[in-house]
């Protein structure tokens, strides 16, 4: 998935369509000089839909559709025939698209699962037609409803990438290192901050045929929830991974503090991302001995954690091994 055709932010503007009139038509036929009302009532105006697609994993077709419009609904006509409803606008969306009102931020719903639909827009009611008014004191009533209008305005979608890990650390601690080495993906790799700057996904293959989803999402930085650096798009699609990895390299001054401020971060963003397993890897450690390596653990958060070095292949099976358990302990609870 390359970085320029990954895209999480879309803002649209989206118009369902008019409901359809009522009509004011009265019965005439051949033997019928003065028949009663027989206007059929207006369609409903089409839809903006929403629906979920497990198959797709950017927002990147909507990119250059800014205007989403429905089709309005037909008219009633005699013979109380009820006019055709609009088309719906079904848009095709990958799970974890938020949808919000642009003007308010309110967040309208979320799509979560594969073939679910949720409207965006509402079309507008049709009209009655003049057949719904008649009564004994008015049996030749000349009048019926207008359809009711439709709503438009701008919305947000907001896509959150779902997956069963995601790697959590500062720029450069070894993310992109880790995920291209025991997944299929290709991230970019380089020695400077925020090499990674969309998330890239990969898929793990474990024992038995098995496997599970990791990302590795953007760097962190210090001050991320107050949206310095790319903050808030790297913090909103932490929350749609079942557990979380912290990783920080072997070489870190103090890797107590790193963690501390990492799990700070999460916390002033949204406290229920504490409330997700997490596991620590101390990455880089091929440049340890034995000795280090204990003396490192005396040092160490009270989380569970495990020494890898992605370059040198060293305990990514142990790692790997650590997240299945919590994985399937997460499963086991849901």
């Amino acid at each position: 998935m390359a970085e320029t055709n990954f895209v999480d932010y879309v803002k649209i503007y989206t118009k369902s369509g008019n409901g359809g009139a009522g009509s004011t038509h009265l019965h005439r036929a051949k033997y019928v000089a003065k028949g009663g009302p027989d206007g059929g009532d207006g369609g409903r105006g089409g839809h903006v839909i929403l629906r979920g697609n497990a198959q797709m994993w950017t927002l990147l077709h909507l990119r250059y559709q800014k205007h989403v419009k429905a089709e309005h609904g037909g008219a009633g006509s005699k013979n109380l025939s009820t006019g055709a409803d609009g088309s719906d606008v079904i848009l095709d969306v990958p799970l974890g698209t938020i949808a919000k009102d642009e003007e308010t931020g309110e967040v309208l719903f979320e799509i979560v699962d594969d073939g679910e639909e949720r409207i965006l827009r509402q079309g507008g009611k049709g009209g009655l037609g003049n057949a719904n008014f008649k009564s004994p004191t008015n049996q030749t009533p000349r009048y019926a409803q207008p359809g009711e209008e439709g709503s438009e305005g701008w919305n947000i979608l907001e896509l959150k990438v779902l997956a069963d890990v995601g790697l959590v650390g500062f720029p450069n601690a070894g993310k992109s290192t880790l995920l291209s080495v025991i997944t299929a993906a290709k991230p970019k790799i380089a020695n400077y901050a925020f090499t990674t700057l969309v998330p890239n996904l990969g898929i793990v293959n474990y024992r038995d045929f098995q496997s599970f989803v990791m990302a590795d999402i953007p760097g962190i930085i210090e001050g991320a929830a107050e949206g310095k650096g790319i903050g808030h798009r790297f913090l909103r699609h932490i929350e749609r991974n079942a557990m979380l990895l912290f990783l920080i390299p072997a070489d870190t001054e103090d890797l107590n503090k790193e963690y501390q401020i990492l799990l700070s971060e999460l916390e002033k963003f949204n406290p229920e991302l504490l409330d997700k397993q997490r596991l620590l890897a101390i990455t880089k450690s091929d440049m340890l001995d034995d000795e280090l390596i204990e003396e490192m653990k005396l040092q160490l958060p009270k989380v569970d954690y495990v020494f890898i070095s992605s370059v040198a292949q060293m305990g990514l099976q142990e790692l790997k091994d650590k997240i299945w358990a919590k994985i399937k302990t997460i499963k086991e609870i849901f």
